[in-house]
């Protein structure tokens, strides 16, 4: 990995989902009742994990890969109400996770995070996990009318937290982190540790790749 010449950057925006925190596992339990009470077999749990980064809707044509997207949209509140009441049954920071974001503040550098998930799911996850309080900034998919992969999102959060773009660091492991950084103007990475969707990480056209957290505290200049 190539570490970026100095200056290095002075904050981080993290995606949520397979970047900071590992919560597929919750994700997956949240669909089975209702694969249940339809008599589907169960998606295999790595079907479900790979594709988290992209959202409920993509999780649901795993499990539903024949049906139209008023079907898909139909189970989508039974899904979201499942999930939520088991946001962090499972769901913890990534190995390493916590010690990078001590690191972080250590240095004084700040941290937040940009997200497609809602507010009202993202918000009591990060809250049971003690981090809504630490994080200067969080942008939700719908604190905007647009999400991810628009760079508008990353912007905001830059703004709301008086981040400059070109000295924040984006890190994220979807193709929609590094597309919405870069347009954005910060440098990005992307975590092998994270979902990927599929994806090979040398292709996403990240500036670095991190294999794990401690990589990003060398991208930062904390190694």
């Amino acid at each position: 990995m190539n570490l970026f010449s100095p200056p290095w950057p002075r904050a981080v925006l993290f995606d949520l989902d397979g970047t900071l925190v590992d919560s597929a596992a919750d994700l997956y339990a949240a669909l089975l009742p209702l694969l249940q009470a339809e008599n589907r077999a169960f998606p295999k749990y790595a079907q479900i994990r790979q594709v988290v980064s992209q959202g409920a809707t993509a999780m649901l044509r795993v499990a539903w890969p024949d049906d139209d997207d008023s079907a898909i949209a139909a189970r989508m509140p039974a899904f979201l109400d499942n999930y939520a009441g088991m946001l962090t049954t499972h769901t913890r920071l990534f190995p390493g996770m916590g010690t990078l974001l001590a690191r972080i503040e250590a240095a004084a550098l700040p941290w937040g995070v940009v997200t497609n998930k809602s507010a009202a799911l993202a918000h009591p996850l990060l809250a049971d996990l003690g981090l809504l309080q630490r994080a200067v900034v969080v942008v939700a998919g719908d604190t905007l009318a647009v999400k991810k992969p628009h760079p508008e999102p990353v912007l905001h959060a830059c703004r709301l937290a008086n981040l400059v773009p070109a000295e924040t660091l984006l890190v994220g492991d979807d193709r929609r982190d590094i597309e919405a950084g870069h347009s954005a103007g910060l440098r990005t990475v992307v975590v092998r540790w994270g979902y990927l969707g599929g994806d090979d990480p040398a292709r996403l056209g990240a500036d670095a790749i991190a294999d794990q957290p401690e990589d990003v505290a060398a991208l930062l200049g904390l190694a």
